[in-house]
């Protein structure tokens, strides 16, 4: 009871604080809360209107109306996260998981910029870099204080749709498979799965945009723009160009993706074992899963970025292997990367995905359970006041 009671005044506390823009530059945690205040008003017409007519989705469970007006209005307090609705409707987790796929790239995205540069196998000597900072360092010194986030707007417009879809599918499918393999308990096979399955939709539509994104990020691009870029590689080297890595791109994914939704929901188990709403446990249980998977798909990594940026330095050694002398397939980026780096080329970069993926992971999991809980709550206070009005 002191738990529930901590908790209950601990979100009445982020509330209040949240519908105070005032109180936003007193910490990170506040002004998160008072954005997300201002979502909910853009939000709520359009979940008004898409939320109920989303086919084959889970209708919100309503909790008992039956019940009289003194009760209804005695029970003015917060319902627990555990205690909302169990089946969250797909349009407010696809609205939840675009808002925290576009969140998590944009705000690490410099250090996505880094870790490209970091990979290259033949770099530029104006573009070999000991580490994180000093390449973040010398990138604003000499090529512009925004370089670091050229080509942000083509990762941003493929982020929304490609993470409404990812954990859309993983919510539904991780619910559909507990519930076939363990009734009633978590099960962390059903967890990866739901990861894997998830993860080709989401490649299907980031993948262009990382094409894009990653040529964009190399040193001494050619490219003046996002709409530059998409010509030139639509021009010179067809569509299929913008889905050259997407076999490599699952490759490393599909790993990446079991590994990260099964370490997540494991250390929820151990941390947040009710599934109450804890920005803490959500936030440390993303950066640890997003470190160990990322860790641990690192030459894969390599081997994508190459068959997306064709470096040119390393396409002059391919000795007329592949279409026109192009990288081609994962077993032709294997082969390249070995013959040109050799065992450590396999992790070239490997600090900065590390870095990069820790916060990232934990701000897509901490925004997305943040959104998940609001619009959960919202839906069920808005359908309490409606029935109350009747």
């Amino acid at each position: 009871m002191e738990a529930e009671g901590f908790v209950r005044r601990r979100r009445m506390t982020a509330e209040t604080t949240g519908n105070d823009p005032g109180v936003a530059g007193a910490s990170a945690g506040a002004e998160v809360r008072w954005l997300g205040g201002r979502f909910w008003r853009v939000s709520e017409s359009i979940m008004g209107s898409i939320t109920p007519r989303v086919v084959g989705e889970t209708e919100l469970q309503t909790v008992d109306f039956k019940r009289s007006a003194q009760d209804a209005q005695a029970e003015d307090i917060e319902p627990d996260y555990e205690g909302l609705p169990q089946g969250a409707s797909t349009s407010t987790h696809m609205l939840a998981g675009a808002v925290a796929g576009i969140m998590e790239h944009c705000v690490m995205f410099p250090i996505d910029c880094v870790k490209t540069r970091m990979q290259s196998l033949q770099p530029d000597p104006a573009a070999r870099y000991r580490n994180v900072m000093d390449a973040l360092r010398r990138i604003m010194a000499t090529e512009g204080v925004w370089r670091p986030m050229r080509g942000l707007n083509a990762t941003a417009v493929g982020a929304g749709p490609a993470h409404a879809l990812y954990f859309a599918c993983y919510e539904k499918l991780k619910k559909t498979l507990s519930d076939a393999i363990h009734p009633g308990a978590n099960s962390h096979l059903a967890n990866g799965t739901a990861g894997c399955v998830a993860t080709l939709l989401h490649d299907a539509a980031m993948n262009p945009s990382e094409v894009v994104k990653q040529r964009m990020q190399m040193y001494n691009s050619p490219y003046r723009g996002v709409l530059d870029c998409v010509r030139a590689v639509w021009q010179t080297e067809g569509a299929a160009a913008f889905y050259r890595s997407y076999t490599t791109q699952l490759t490393m994914n599909i790993p990446f993706q079991a590994l990260h939704f099964m370490t997540y929901e494991y250390l929820q188990e151990q941390l947040n074992p009710h599934r109450q709403y804890n920005p803490s446990s959500h936030m440390l249980s993303g950066a640890l899963a997003g470190a160990i998977a990322a860790a641990s798909t690192t030459p894969l990594d390599v081997c994508k970025t190459l068959l997306n940026t064709q470096e040119s330095l390393a396409l002059g050694g391919t000795q007329g292997k592949g279409a026109h002398g192009r990288i081609s397939g994962l077993a032709h980026a294997f082969r390249t990367v070995y013959r040109l780096g050799g065992l450590p080329g396999f992790f070239k970069g490997v600090q900065a995905r590390v870095i990069y993926q820790m916060p990232s992971t934990a701000i897509s999991w901490s925004v997305y359970e943040f959104f998940k809980y609001g619009l959960t709550k919202h839906q069920l206070e808005k359908r309490r006041a409606q029935h109350m009005e009747v």
